[in-house]
């Protein structure tokens, strides 16, 4: 099965609300707002996109993850069930400390997977080209900061997966289905077969100064 959900589905699937006077930036008529006024960053699909950081975010901002929820849920962010689901269970932990990461975006295409890859296959390459996995906090912190994601863009990231209570792995995406931004979650299993133009979020790890 492939990993690309059906917009459509998406858009029925998620719902958030919002008050006049709120802001929400995760809102339909906010992102509008957004994409009108980019940030000027490289685009997250641009070949120069893997070979540069495309942006840097900061991990460790919330004491727990009832604090990271009512952020999306102040945002407007909308969250589908299996995040959810994820974003609860005991494995899903927030750095202690506040850190920094570097993240890329790259395809199975540009990082020379082949045809129809699996989720392994897609993280082997990254890591043969010097990335590494992203922490799951990740996906909801740039959630939060990723306001201007192009209506039809799906960012999957590139993470180890967390297990349902049901026992399915599961790996999270951001999207921006035309209904407003939302995280949600697919198969993570590294056995799925994903499509080889997808894109995935990668940390590029910082090389410490050796001292003399």
């Amino acid at each position: 099965m492939r990993n690309m959900f059906v917009v459509a589905t998406i858009c029925g699937a998620v719902a958030f609300s919002h008050g006049a006077e709120a802001s929400t930036p995760c809102a339909p008529r906010d992102v509008l707002q957004n994409i009108v006024a980019p940030s000027g960053r490289v685009s997250a699909h641009s070949t120069e996109a893997f070979r540069n950081v495309w942006k840097t975010i900061t991990l460790g901002q919330f004491v727990d993850t009832f604090a990271l929820r009512n952020a999306l849920d102040a945002a407007g962010c909308g969250i589908g069930d299996l995040a959810e689901e994820i974003l609860a269970r005991p494995s899903f932990a927030l750095s202690a400390t506040k850190v920094d990461v570097d993240l890329v975006v790259a395809s199975g295409v540009e990082l020379g997977a082949p045809k129809e890859p699996s989720l392994a296959d897609v993280y082997a390459r990254a890591q043969a080209h010097g990335l590494a996995l992203v922490p799951a906090e990740v996906g909801p912190q740039l959630r939060l900061q990723y306001l201007d994601q192009p209506i039809g863009e799906f960012l999957h990231v590139g993470m180890a997966p967390i297990y349902t209570w049901a026992g399915q792995p599961v790996i999270l995406v951001l999207a921006n289905g035309g209904a407003g931004l939302v995280l949600i979650g697919q198969n993570g299993g590294l056995d799925a077969k994903v499509s080889e133009t997808s894109h995935f979020l990668f940390v590029r790890p910082r090389v410490l100064a050796k001292e003399p």
